[in-house]
């Protein structure tokens, strides 16, 4: 597909398999943006203030996000803490529950609760595996040497010790950010599968002079990472697929002068545009082929893959069209004395409408 050239793409709705809705007024602010980036399913991220820890707060979050935009079907989790039990898992899984995310404590927004070591949770994983729920890993070790760079890649262990013990376990990597990591992945069973994010697809490790729009954990890593990651997404293999780790935070927090902003990247109303975007300028670097992006390829990242490994019926109802109109991406979203920065803004993207 030359993308540079094409005018109009019509694709099933994005499946976007990690997002942060957050809460109270960020919450009203942000949901109804899901839609805008040409997304119809999301799999919500638990960690609020507090974390979802119990099945019934999840259903209430879940209905709290239903009255603000019901059109969207929401994947619900719960956040992996200490006192999770095989009990909790096999009720969770009944209340229809998708996953269970684990956070490496302190290593990201709202992870303080989060666990220090996975060791020891073996009937946890046991359970999850009997019930059928997705082990949803932020994958690094606290610890390991601070520039970031190296939490992922010597996270791949436990990966590969725990797909290993429990080979029918399902497990995502989230926010794949490094070509060790798309390696590892793939070296796996077809249980395993790995989310990859826009911004992923656009940056690399330098954060001497980081735009705080663009700033998440983990973070970006090298030219080389950003490339392995943009031929996995356009490879065809249903290992990887569509999450953007979309995570709002106010703009005057991310725009703080003195001190390091808080880590998120929100893309939520631009999430399908842009990684289109990403791949436009991956061909037209050289990294991938114009005949490495295909329709069949495009649908399976963004929606097929994503759904399949979920165990979701693909949509073959609506449609999103993306053309290609100037549009470029706005500074912010606003709402009742909130501002939320966008990244990537001023870029130009296509247009998204919603064909039903």
């Amino acid at each position: 597909m030359q993308l540079k050239t094409t005018q109009k793409i019509v694709l099933p709705p994005s499946a976007d398999m990690h997002v942060h809705l957050r809460q109270g007024e960020m919450m009203k602010l942000v949901t109804p943006m899901i839609r805008r980036g040409g997304v119809d399913t999301v799999f919500v991220m638990p960690n609020l203030q507090p974390p979802i820890r119990t099945v019934e707060r999840a259903l209430e979050y879940k209905s709290e996000l239903q009255a603000i935009e019901p059109n969207v079907n929401y994947l619900m989790s719960l956040y992996f803490h200490a006192d999770l039990t095989p009990e909790i898992v096999a009720n969770a899984a009944k209340a229809g529950v998708a996953g269970i995310k684990v956070y490496p404590q302190g290593v990201t927004t709202n992870s303080d609760a989060g666990v220090v070591s996975l060791d020891g949770f073996d009937a946890i994983f046991e359970a999850m595996q009997e019930h059928d729920l997705v082990l949803n890993l932020h994958g690094e070790v606290v610890g390991t040497p601070t520039d970031g760079l190296t939490h992922e890649e010597a996270f791949l262990p436990t990966l590969k010790s725990i797909h290993n013990k429990f080979p029918k376990l399902r497990i995502v990597l989230e926010h794949c950010s490094t070509a060790a990591a798309v390696e590892a992945v793939k070296s796996c069973g077809p249980s395993v599968g790995a989310t990859i994010t826009a911004h992923h697809l656009y940056l690399t490790g330098d954060m001497s002079n980081v735009d705080p729009h663009a700033f998440c954990k983990p973070i970006p890593k090298t030219p080389q990472d950003r490339d392995a990651l943009i031929k996995a997404a356009t490879s065809g293999d249903s290992k990887f697929f569509f999450g953007t780790d979309s995570a709002p935070h106010p703009l005057a927090a991310k725009s703080a002068q003195g001190k390091a902003p808080p880590a998120g990247v929100f893309t939520q109303p631009y999430a399908t545009q842009l990684v289109v975007r990403a791949f436009e300028d991956a061909t037209e670097r050289g990294i991938i082929a114009e005949s490495d992006v295909t329709q069949e390829k495009l649908e399976g990242f963004f929606s097929k893959f994503g759904r399949a490994f979920y165990k979701l019926a693909d949509n073959s109802g609506s449609k999103i069209v993306l053309e290609r109109k100037g549009e470029k991406i706005p500074t912010s979203i606003q709402g009742e004395g909130l501002e939320v920065g966008i990244s990537r803004s001023g870029d130009e993207v296509f247009s998204l409408s919603w064909q039903v």
